[in-house]
């Protein structure tokens, strides 16, 4: 919508263009309400936002590496529950079999991110092919299954009461990050038809999160046909082509895929770093007080995290401000982000703090040299290529409803091992699929802050 001109205060020595042109010496920190959609302001220092030496108390950043996650059940129902609130979900789930019986969830829609393997999900509508780095929404009451030609390992996004919808794209159109021409909606193909068959089959249905079977004499994937604007749909991270400045560091509301009433699900896929020289380049440093935010990685190397391989997520708790990690200056790879909105937003996303002025970048131990020789001590993960060197996949999501995000006692044999971060139960948690600048993939969520 039009907006009121309205010239915002400055006091000091500030910059007159938020992620640019920043005071000599100084670190910009964005102090946002409402999840990057409310009043912002930002703040320049003479240290930096994130140089704090220790943490004491629940309050504190955190990472997990789901690949530890190894022994899972034979249905999505028997997924690991990473992280929970009132309006979001998210569980991980892995199998290499075809799996023996059907499943509906009742409690909400769900988005499937494929992050390793491959097959095709046979479901009410028809079938449909599948692979890493696929998304598909599927409507809530949608019978499903999954045939995998190689092991498949999914992430579970539940819209717990509620729907995933496109976002408004704005003075971009309708067409612009991606065109809707692109998704893949199942087909009632001839592999369809073949698994039409006689013999019993099982359902699981999920309602208020518990599981009830109903078993039909017969395979109830038989639709002969169907019309109608309600089904599944499969959109690709390499099919989304991002937003770009080569002045001005992109906010992750620009990178929005899927939004819910309290959520958005954001993409950050490769692109060009900018190249005024005067705007920052990764994503800057930021108080978001509205929201915990969680990063999956999802592959190759993500330029604002350091020693993070794929499979790991990391946790930032609102009430203290995050960035980059010190040792992680230059940007690399591509993200799929996820975040989850305030309920009294209906749209986009506002950005992230910046980093520091690049005429007074220092070495990491300069800046931080307890956090860089905590860091030193971890060894570095493998990398895979990406296009523009090495790069990592990074998915996170924030919570923002009354009930903050939490993890689940099963979270703790997952804790990373990193010295710098503490394991135990986590009370709060959020989770942001967020970009990368030149070759990373990741995808995420942010929900409303709350406690469960």
């Amino acid at each position: 919508m039009p907006e009121s001109i309205r010239t915002p205060l400055v006091e000091g020595q500030a910059s007159r263009q938020a992620h640019a042109d920043l005071p000599e010496g100084t670190y910009e920190r964005e102090m946002g309400r409402e999840g990057f959609f409310g009043p912002v302001s930002h703040l320049h220092h003479r240290h930096p936002p994130t140089g704090w030496t220790s943490f004491e108390g629940p309050l504190r950043p955190r990472a997990f590496d789901t690949v530890k996650l190894t022994e899972f059940g034979p249905s999505p129902w028997d997924a690991v529950e990473l992280f929970s609130n009132a309006a979001l979900r998210l569980r991980l789930w892995s199998t290499a079999r075809h799996m023996d019986h059907l499943v509906r969830n009742s409690d909400g829609d769900d988005l499937l991110f494929v992050h390793t393997g491959a097959g095709a999900l046979f479901c009410d509508y028809g079938r449909l092919e599948i692979r890493e780095g696929d998304y598909i929404v599927m409507p809530r009451g949608t019978l499903w299954r999954l045939e995998v030609t190689e092991p498949v390992r999914l992430l579970l996004l539940e819209a717990t009461n509620e729907s995933y919808k496109l976002p408004d794209r704005g003075l971009m159109g309708p067409n612009a990050i991606f065109d809707p021409a692109v998704l893949a909606v199942p087909r009632l193909d001839e592999a369809f038809r073949a698994q039409q068959d006689e013999r019993p089959w099982r359902v699981r249905v999920k309602k208020k999160q518990a599981v009830s079977t109903v078993t039909y004499p017969y395979n109830p994937l038989d639709a002969v046909g169907w019309h109608g604007t309600l089904h599944p749909v499969r959109l690709n991270w390499r099919d989304i082509r991002p937003v770009m400045s080569h002045r001005y560091h992109m906010p992750p509301s620009s990178h929005t895929t899927f939004v819910a009433p309290r959520f958005v699900v954001c993409t950050f896929v490769p692109r060009p770093f900018e190249t005024d020289p005067r705007a920052i380049k990764v994503p800057f440093f930021h108080s978001n007080d509205d929201y915990d935010e969680i990063i999956f990685y999802h592959a190759g190397e993500f330029f604002s995290r350091d020693n993070i391989h794929p499979g790991m997520m990391t946790l930032h708790p609102c009430g203290f401000s995050h960035g980059p990690h010190p040792k992680t200056e230059r940007p690399s790879g591509s993200v799929i982000s996820m975040r989850t909105r305030s309920p009294k937003r209906r749209k986009g996303v506002r950005t992230r703090p910046s980093w520091r002025s690049s005429s007074t970048r220092r070495s990491a131990r300069q800046e931080h040299p307890r956090a860089a020789s905590r860091l030193a001590t971890v060894p570095e993960p493998t990398s895979v290529p990406g296009p523009r060197g090495r790069v990592r996949a990074a998915c996170t999501m924030s919570s923002s409803n009354p009930n903050c995000m939490s993890v689940p006692a099963s979270g703790r044999p997952i804790v990373s091992p990193l010295t710098w971060l503490t394991s135990g139960r986590c009370r709060r948690a959020s989770c942001q699929w967020g970009p990368s600048s030149s070759g990373v993939t990741a995808t995420g969520a942010k929900a409303e802050r709350g406690l469960l």
